[in-house]
């Protein structure tokens, strides 16, 4: 195989295996996967000039063909953030709020002006940051940090006076109603959190 033909073959191979990374992550990829798999990311660069991928952040590409995840690409950049309140209700269909800024928890020694100021940002310390920490899914199918039903419940019942009171109680009555609730684990979320009186007053409202 001639010098030339054997760099386009290597070329388009490259191509074709960031191709099939992209397929199995929704359309994604970053430079650091293409590193850790040995390719250069100068392939990156000629899948920029051919059209074929977008940059949507430092190091984050996503094929043309796909629809950009913004809940994904945001978590890509920010991965320390967790998704929580009214942010983690919207992937549950337990709210009426559009998250068109972020609802966000982060450890209490997390650099918050490193986030877009429009987004909202909670401090939390460590010893319950992790009470409730999933990994769950966006609309788009794409798995990010979020808290669980109950303790975005419980949050958004400690920051009401904070918040919006009257999506604080639909969501509240939409959570009462929604057929994956798990009373015994909001319950033991509420106590942790020293809120369980309020919470028992909140529910109480709403529970036939």
């Amino acid at each position: 195989m001639e010098a030339e033909s054997f760099e386009k073959f290597k070329e388009e191979s490259n191509i074709d295996i960031i191709k099939g990374i992209m397929k199995a992550n929704n359309g994604y990829i970053t430079a650091k996967q293409v590193t850790e798999l040995g390719i250069h990311r100068m392939y990156l660069k000629i899948m920029l000039d051919r059209n074929i991928i977008e940059k949507v952040g430092k190091g984050i590409y996503i094929d043309k063909k796909s629809f950009e995840d913004s809940f994904f690409t945001f978590q890509l950049i920010y991965p320390k953030t967790i998704y929580s309140r009214f942010t983690a209700l919207y992937f549950y269909n337990l709210t009426e709020v559009n998250p068109t800024s972020y609802d966000l928890t982060v450890d209490y020694n997390y650099h918050v002006n490193k986030i877009n100021k429009n987004h909202s940002v909670i401090r939390c310390k460590k010893d319950i940051i992790s009470l409730g920490l999933i990994k769950t899914k966006t609309p788009f199918g794409n798995e990010v940090n979020a808290y669980d039903r109950e303790r975005c419940i419980c949050d958004i019942i400690r920051f009401r006076k904070k918040l919006d009171l009257e999506q604080v109680k639909k969501s509240v009555k939409m959570y009462i109603n929604d057929s994956n609730k798990n009373l015994n684990k909001l319950s033991e979320y509420s106590k942790k959190l020293h809120i369980y009186k309020d919470v028992i007053e909140f529910v109480g409202m709403y529970y036939e």
